[in-house]
């Protein structure tokens, strides 16, 4: 046993508001499988979150795939990430690793075939991996067709803007580009992102807006103002995460999944959902299509 309590998070409840399409991805979640500790360099595990704990909020949600993120307790350890997606299997799901520029070819390859399809870098506190490195990490899995995930303060883009701009392949900018505090929508730094989406190869993930948001839930207008405007500019560009299940939110602030998704029936028609939820990540991550 590993000593760490299992989830006492709520994983069952009202379904949510908007009907999901066939296919449905839920692309950021993360998991705590019981038999692996935290490295050094992360926080520690609150509690687990299993495999079987998350199918009870997939089925809820009515979502088929689902993209599982390394979380920054495991650090380069990505030994939980791949047990995950060897106990979820291929046709659902994929996975999103830490990736170094020391990372092995063979270990690479081998993970492609498990199902990973990008690299994780955290400009953020316990980031294993950070935007100094990014670049090197991205000629490493060029070759895979993998995509970075990068998630950084969006009032910092004007930091890593060139560096953004220098990345060759697929990039996602996470967390709605997680703006602490919020901007206006019309802030120069969204108008930053607008121009990093018209190059091709960014995409731009609507996810976790209650970590940013100073207005909360269920509506989360202020990075809500954000998230409608790129949604318009690049729908096709969209992905959409649950950021289950939620750690380091205080019990009692603690969101409800089925809200998480009705964010877009306030920010995207039913057209444009259908791309965020199914056309996007199946494009991105290789998912079959009918």
């Amino acid at each position: 046993m590993s000593g760490i309590p299992v989830n006492t998070r709520p994983l069952e409840g009202a379904a949510p508001a908007l009907q999901t399409p066939p296919g449905a991805t839920d692309c950021h979640i993360h998991l705590y499988l019981p038999g692996y500790q935290a490295q050094p360099g992360g926080p520690p595990i609150p509690e687990l979150a299993t495999v079987e704990d998350y199918r009870l909020v997939q089925r809820r949600l009515s979502l088929e795939r689902v993209v599982v993120t390394q979380s920054n307790v495991y650090q380069c350890d990505n030994s939980a990430l791949l047990d995950a997606l060897s106990q979820m299997g291929p046709e659902t799901a994929r996975g999103v690793a830490v990736v170094t520029p020391d990372t092995p070819d063979h270990e690479l390859e081998a993970w492609h075939v498990q199902g990973v399809r990008g690299a994780r870098i955290m400009q953020l506190p316990g980031g294993a991996v950070k935007i100094d490195r990014m670049l090197d990490v991205e000629r490493r899995i060029r070759s895979l067709g993998w995509h970075l995930m990068v998630q950084f303060n969006g009032r910092h883009l004007d930091d890593y803007r060139d560096e953004l701009r220098r990345i060759e392949g697929d990039y996602i900018i996470d967390h709605i580009g997680k703006f602490m505090d919020p901007v206006p929508a019309d802030d120069p730094r969204v108008d930053e992102l607008l121009h990093l989406l018209d190059r091709g190869n960014a995409w731009f993930k609507i996810c976790a807006g209650y970590e940013a948001s100073l207005e909360g839930g269920p509506h989360y207008a202020d990075v809500g103002a954000i998230a409608r405007r790129v949604i318009e500019h690049a729908p096709e560009r969209i992905l959409w995460g649950s950021n289950w299940p939620h750690v380091g939110v205080p019990r009692s602030q603690y969101p409800d999944d089925a809200e998480q998704l009705d964010v877009l029936v306030e920010w995207a028609s039913p057209e444009v959902r259908h791309k965020i939820l199914v056309d996007n990540p199946a494009a991105l991550y290789g998912f079959e299509t009918d």
